[in-house]
């Protein structure tokens, strides 16, 4: 919290015949108020722009879509026909128009390209030094499968680097340039875990499973993801089959177990070596989020529900996410600290709310929602939760998820334009920049106005509705869904 606190020090002058009297002037006390800019990040000339981790988790001990230096990744429509809409890679928006990363700084959005021949791109990740892992199409249509054959990349210094692979996508860098991800086996048609540095692909193994995917990487090169113990098909499960958790570290992959399930995702991981994500609970009726820390895996529990998921971390331990509450009468947003799961509550009486991101100020970010389409974007800090709708001037862009928050206070998210009612297929990117009342930007820390505060919590509605058990299953479906999203083929709706 700042204050600028102006104090004025009495002076005493002293003459030989006289003695003036000076009138102590009283303190002025002046707060200056946290509100934010908005930035509609736009797109290339078409209407989308996407963000990577839609309901995938990321977090922000390891930066994910946007970074401590404001910079954001992921991928935007262009004006120009799409050659392979139709065929599509599988991995990519399947798009009437084509699709490039980009990357946003500073009120720039730059079109970072694609792969020679190469008609789509995504950005899927940013290290805290600017480097950027992500997917192109090559300009191959696979004989086998008949759609787009698509590449790891890595983007370094406006270079794209083709890091091989078949039907291969890089999921996460750090700052050391090691990249991680997955390449598909041609012959089983299974994904394979990779590590890339030094312009060498090594894969990592499967713990004697036919499959591993690497998504996680922290700047120890310590790298967390799943593997497949067997060719178990697994409709329970976002990949469709049985998924175990791993951990890899110098040459060594562990299997981290799961909660007695045959469903495991590692959601977050920071730079302590602590995994989070979601399991399957043993007979798959249902999953907790857990926590995975120094060998031992324990599951966090729930408000009082029998469902919930966890999905960012920061380097404290701090982890957020969702849980059902008694009776699954509701899902709503936590804030887990200190072997304390928090209940942060919902806006204008949805039924479901969820934390998507968190910085190491214990910020937390993510929505408000009716479990199935829409929401509001959400920012929960220091017990209150406020919709980040009301703390912008009026916009025609509906704020709808806010994704992932630095450790400035910048926050990235996607809203709706007019006629858009679901932000995940028609919406915009967007950041917002904490700005205080007298102008100054970068005030991540002062404190949120009351008048704004009340503003947003005098339309949060005193009743809320009860989630039906339909609402949660679609929940479930959509955050598995969201999980494989962009880890295997056929996740990624067409328009």
């Amino acid at each position: 919290m700042k204050y600028r606190i102006l104090m004025y020090v009495t002076a005493m002058t002293l003459f030989a015949a006289l003695a003036i009297p000076v009138q102590p002037t009283a303190q002025e006390h002046t707060t200056h108020f946290r509100h934010y800019e908005l930035i509609d990040m736009g797109t290339f000339g078409g209407p989308v722009s996407y963000l990577p981790n839609d309901f995938t988790g990321g977090g922000l001990g390891i930066p994910a879509l946007i970074n401590n230096r404001g910079i954001v990744v992921g991928a935007a429509d262009t004006s120009i026909p799409n050659p392979t809409h139709g065929i599509g890679s599988g991995f990519l928006p399947d798009d009437p128009v084509e699709v490039h990363a980009f990357q946003w700084q500073k009120g720039q959005l730059t079109d970072l390209g694609t792969l020679p021949g190469g008609f789509n791109s995504f950005g899927i990740w940013i290290s805290e030094n600017g480097l950027v892992a992500g997917l192109s199409e090559n300009g191959v249509i696979d004989p086998q499968f008949g759609i787009a054959q698509v590449n790891a990349v890595l983007w370094k210094h406006g270079e794209i680097i083709n890091l091989g692979g078949y039907f291969s996508e890089a999921f996460a860098v750090n700052n050391r340039g090691q990249v991680v991800g997955s390449t598909v086996d041609s012959a089983t048609i299974v994904p394979q875990a990779f590590l890339w540095q030094q312009g060498q692909m090594q894969l990592l193994g499967t713990l004697g499973g036919p499959g591993s995917i690497a998504l996680l990487i922290n700047e120890h090169g310590q790298i967390a993801g799943e593997f497949f113990p067997n060719s178990t098909a697994n409709a329970n499960c976002a990949y469709l089959r049985d998924t175990n958790l791993f951990l890899w570290e110098k040459g060594t992959m562990i299997d981290l177990g799961t909660l007695g399930g045959t469903c495991g995702l590692a959601l977050a991981f920071n730079n302590r070596g602590q995994v989070v994500g979601q399991s399957n609970l043993a007979g798959d009726q249902t999953a907790h989020p857990f926590l995975w820390d120094k060998g031992t895996l324990s599951d966090l529990g729930t408000l009082g529900g029998t469902f919930g998921f966890a999905q960012a971390l920061n380097d404290a331990g701090e982890i957020a996410g969702a849980a059902a509450t008694e009776n699954d009468q509701a899902l709503r947003a936590f804030l887990w600290k200190n072997g304390v799961m928090t209940n942060l509550g919902t806006l204008h009486g949805e039924p479901c709310s969820s934390g998507q991101g968190m910085n190491s100020l214990g910020q937390v970010v993510g929505v408000a929602t009716n479990c199935t389409v829409g929401g509001y974007a959400s920012l929960w800090e220091k017990g209150t939760g406020v919709d980040l709708n009301t703390l912008i001037a009026p916009s025609p862009l509906a704020l709808q998820i806010a994704e992932n928050i630095n450790n400035r206070g910048e926050i990235a998210g996607l809203g709706a334009p007019p006629d858009c009612e679901d932000s995940f297929s028609c919406g915009h990117a967007f950041v917002l920049i904490p700005v205080c009342t007298d102008g100054k930007e970068g005030c991540a820390d002062a404190p949120l106005d009351p008048a704004l505060i009340a503003k947003s919590q005098s339309t949060a509605g005193v009743s809320q509705k009860r989630m039906t058990a339909e609402e949660l299953a679609t929940f479930k479906e959509r955050i598995a869904r969201m999980a494989g999203r962009n880890r295997g083929f056929g996740f990624w709706p067409r328009r």
